[in-house]
C-alpha cells in the first residue's frame, strides 16, 4: 500500500507520538505503524540524510486522528 493513499490532509495536524533514541529505531516504529495502516513519518528536522543514519534522538509523527491507534500499535511492537 502506498503511503500516499492514506496520508493526512494538508490541513490536518501531525502530533509527536514519541522520540526514539536514534533514527534506526524511529524508522522501525514508522514501518510498524504503516504496516498497521497508520500513517507515520519522522520529524524532518531530526533526520540528517546527507550524513547517513543519525544517532541522535528522532521524533515520530502521526496525524492527530490516528494518535490513539498509533499508541496502541506501538505498545504491541
Amino acid at each position: 500500500m502506498s503511503l500516499l493513499s492514506f496520508s493526512a490532509g494538508p490541513e490536518e495536524p501531525w502530533v509527536c507520538l514519541g522520540t526514539a533514541p536514534d533514527q534506526v529505531l524511529a524508522e522501525m516504529w514508522r514501518d510498524w505503524l504503516t504496516s498497521q495502516s497508520i500513517p507515520a513519518r519522522l520529524a524532518p528536522e531530526d533526520v540528517i540524510s546527507f550524513l547517513g543514519i543519525s544517532g541522535a534522538p528522532c521524533r515520530l509523527l502521526v496525524p492527530a486522528r490516528y494518535q490513539a491507534a498509533a499508541e496502541q500499535a506501538l505498545a504491541e511492537f
